[in-house]
């Protein structure tokens, strides 16, 4: 498979249609816009008193992305797209998401927005090979690495999934840029009226093969996702006492 060159989409092969139609993740054209209108005008500015994104610079704007944001509510779905999807880089955030939060009508509403599902004890080369199609083509991909919602203030922890998915990539040919994301509420939980942020760190590139390489780069990573995290909060008002 071959990357797709710098500020270029490059039309999804058929092999990758065909694991599409297998995990039923298309973006529906009528329902994504539909879904952007009603998160972005309403939704978010209805609940939040005001939203915040600091160091939009640090987002790449082509080539293969991978979001790796902190995970602290669901409105973290919202947030992300809000700060980095089609209204600011023209292209969708594309979720990996854990097999239960895609059944039922939520899991009808997901598949629809271009979301599919990975089993995280046990992933499906159908899912990893899909998201590296996604990545080949240039796409935005958003994981949390974290695996699920963490509300304490310990050191991040982190699965090494992301990393190793990104390893694949790049067997591939594809060039990845890892963009550690922080993302905070005026509370823990986020009530009515309060701040939320989100801030993008510099970039990372995931670099070497093998179990040694992806241990060191996730431990980067977190590294860089708390610092990202540190900033959101404080611009929120409730900044992190770590020693």
């Amino acid at each position: 498979m071959l990357a797709a060159r710098k500020g270029q989409s490059t039309p999804m092969p058929d092999l990758a249609l065909e694991r599409q139609r297998g995990l039923g993740s298309g973006i529906s054209p009528w329902l994504a816009p539909l879904a952007t209108l009603v998160t972005q005008d309403l939704a978010l500015p209805g609940y939040f008193d005001r939203v915040r994104v600091l160091n939009r610079h640090h987002l790449p704007r082509d080539g293969a992305v991978l979001l790796a944001p902190t995970h602290r509510a669901r409105w973290d779905a919202l947030l992300l797209p809000h700060a980095a999807g089609r209204r600011v880089t023209g292209r969708d955030c594309r979720f990996m998401v854990t097999i239960d939060e895609m059944r039922g009508l939520q899991g009808w509403f997901l598949h629809r927005l271009g979301c599919f599902p990975v089993d995280q004890g046990r992933p499906t080369l159908s899912s990893l090979r899909y998201a590296i199609d996604l990545l080949g083509m240039g796409q935005q991909l958003v994981v949390f690495p974290e695996g699920n919602i963490c509300r304490d203030d310990g050191p991040i922890q982190l699965q090494q999934g992301l990393a190793r998915l990104a390893q694949m990539a790049a067997a591939q040919g594809v060039v990845v840029s890892v963009v550690p994301v922080g993302i905070a509420y005026g509370h823990a939980q986020p009530r009515l009226g309060d701040g939320a942020a989100l801030c993008f760190g510099p970039p990372l590139v995931p670099s070497g093969q093998g179990r040694d390489a992806a241990r060191r780069f996730t431990e980067d990573l977190g590294q860089a996702m708390q610092s990202a995290e540190q900033a959101a909060r404080s611009a929120v008002g409730r900044p992190i006492d770590r020693p």
